[in-house]
């Protein structure tokens, strides 16, 4: 796990983050309502996961929330929200399991319907600080909101991909998660010889090198959130996005092909 860290960490709004869930969960049901057993049946690009599993997995992430809840507070934080995304790829066999248990016995309308209103209920009142044991730790509760709003866009993409449809983004949820990649990309590849802009939410700079300090940046990345987004969990790589002209680099090591993807 990278050990860098920004010299001041990011912070994001609690109450923010927990309307950006509840409006991004809203996104999501309004299109999930609407399935019969076919489309339910389609493939996603995760792997042997139908779109079944992949509701289902929407569902149990916003569920752990409410589960955590319901637990006694531990007595110390043992993870932070920049340590996150380079401590989930060693759960992703575990996430399969109990993905595919839950969506062999569940309905997953009723599920994602009732995960979301227990979610409302039992988040709202509760201090920031608040600590939960999670898959991967204790953390915050105001840091694992900002997971779920991960979790929730990057998964609102891959359903509208296996349905050929589109899900609105809630505009904080976007912003949040955008940040939080983007800030995920300086501490994997610290540095000031490199700016990465993803208007409007993100700048960052990053790569090992010459810094900047004034005027325009010899080496600029800039791009669209979603893109940025795809690009950060591997929906996408370099080489497409750049012969897409979703994503423009200008100057010598305006390259991140090798930094990328940052979160799997």
């Amino acid at each position: 796990m990278p050990t860098a860290q920004r010299k001041r960490a990011r912070t994001y709004d609690f109450a923010r983050t927990r309307t950006a869930v509840l409006a991004q969960i809203g996104n999501v049901r309004a299109v999930v309502e609407a399935l019969d057993d076919g489309r339910f049946a389609l493939p996603t690009r995760l792997g042997d996961w139908t779109v079944r599993e992949l509701v289902t997995h929407i569902a149990l992430g916003v569920r752990s929330v409410g589960d955590a809840l319901g637990q006694p507070a531990p007595p110390a934080r043992e993870i932070t929200l920049a340590e996150w995304p380079f401590a989930t790829a060693g759960y992703a066999a575990q996430v399969d399991t109990s993905v595919h248990e839950a969506a062999a016995s569940e309905d997953p309308v009723a599920l994602l319907a009732h995960v979301a209103d227990r979610f409302a209920e039992l988040t709202s009142g509760v201090p920031a600080e608040r600590l939960l044991r999670g898959r991967l730790g204790v953390m915050r509760l105001d840091d694992l909101l900002v997971t779920r709003c991960v979790e929730l866009v990057v998964h609102s993409d891959d359903l509208a991909a296996a349905l050929g449809v589109e899900i609105p983004y809630d505009r904080q949820a976007l912003a949040v998660v955008t940040r939080l990649l983007a800030d995920t990309l300086a501490v994997k590849a610290p540095g000031g010889s490199v700016e990465v802009r993803v208007p409007p939410f993100a700048v960052v700079q990053c790569v090992e090198g010459p810094r900047h300090t004034r005027g325009t940046p010899p080496n600029v990345v800039e791009t669209d959130p979603l893109t940025w987004i795809r690009l950060a969990t591997g929906r996408t790589d370099w080489a497409t996005a750049l012969d897409a002209a979703t994503v423009s680099a200008s100057g010598e090591r305006a390259d991140l092909a090798a930094q990328l993807p940052l979160l799997t």
